[in-house]
């Protein structure tokens, strides 16, 4: 199973924070090999991993992940971006999201944020922490967070010690243009996500 280079700096940010996650209850999106996630779970998180329900291989790279890191009792579900669907609605409250690398095609960059808006207007004190191959200059995501009332803070990758060339003894990170960020609900006075989305599935 391949582990992309974003995976890995997430991974160690969760791990320089590991004295704040027991407890804490988190969800991975689009988690597929789950390294951000299994790396909450062994440090006392409770830990949801999450992928696309049309995407079984993908589901199915989680609960292996789990049975490799014993924690067979991690739940893994099917969530799509942009889908309200059964599952989104049923979670349980969460503190902490996490998504490596999401932001991968532009095309699905309002489906995760809708998909973000919906879980932190439920749980307005919770955090996306996100990170992301800077592919292209010209893809931004700053237009979607204003339209979503949605905040980011940049992480400094240096002030977690994810900026080295080898990190967790691997070339990857050094090797791609990596970024980080915890986006958040915004204070704002906007519609609720219910009166502006279809809430049925597609």
């Amino acid at each position: 199973m391949y582990v992309w280079p974003c995976a890995v700096v997430l991974a160690q940010y969760l791990w320089a924070h590991r004295q704040s996650l027991p407890e804490k209850r988190v969800l991975e999106i689009g988690a597929g090999v789950s390294l951000p996630g299994v790396v909450a779970a062994r440090c006392g998180a409770q830990v949801i991993l999450s992928d696309s329900e049309e995407l079984p291989q993908c589901l199915q790279s989680c609960r292996s992940s789990c049975l490799m890191n014993h924690l067979p009792h991690v739940p893994v579900l099917g969530l799509t971006w942009g889908r309200v669907s059964p599952e989104l609605l049923s979670l349980a409250p969460i503190d902490i999201i996490l998504g490596s690398d999401v932001f991968f095609d532009p095309k699905d960059f309002e489906d995760i944020l809708t998909t973000i808006y919906f879980l932190l207007e439920k749980n307005p004190r919770a955090q996306f922490w996100t990170t992301y191959q800077v592919r292209s200059a010209d893809w931004s995501i700053e237009a979607l967070l204003h339209k979503w009332n949605l905040k980011s803070i940049h992480v400094p990758l240096h002030s977690f010690g994810a900026d080295k060339e080898h990190l967790a003894s691997s070339s990857m990170p050094g090797r791609h243009t990596i970024e980080m960020m915890i986006i958040s609900l915004a204070q704002s006075e906007g519609t609720s996500l219910y009166s502006t989305l279809d809430c049925s599935t597609r």
